[in-house]
């Protein structure tokens, strides 16, 4: 089952940052999955399938919200070597 988080903001916030509005809550999403990740709330699969990319892009992506991808639990290094 999916639920849906409602976030009302000013349709001048998406202006200022030179964004439409789907791509405005598309970069939300993004950045609240990435914080996730990064307080090691989330696994980096996880995060990839909320966002709906594969693991490597996920990780590719982290660079653009300069977030580190080598705080990676236990388990995630074992199945990266694993699956290397």
């Amino acid at each position: 089952m999916e639920r849906q988080i409602l976030v009302t903001y000013p349709e001048s916030l998406a202006f200022s940052l030179k964004m439409g509005n789907r791509e405005f809550e598309n970069e939300m999403k993004t950045i609240s999955v990435v914080k996730l990740y990064e307080m090691g709330k989330i696994s980096s699969g996880k995060a990839a399938e909320l966002l709906k990319v594969t693991r490597l892009a996920f990780l590719n992506l982290l660079s653009l919200y300069n977030v580190s991808f080598y705080h990676s639990t236990k388990e995630e290094l074992k199945d990266d070597f694993a699956n290397a």
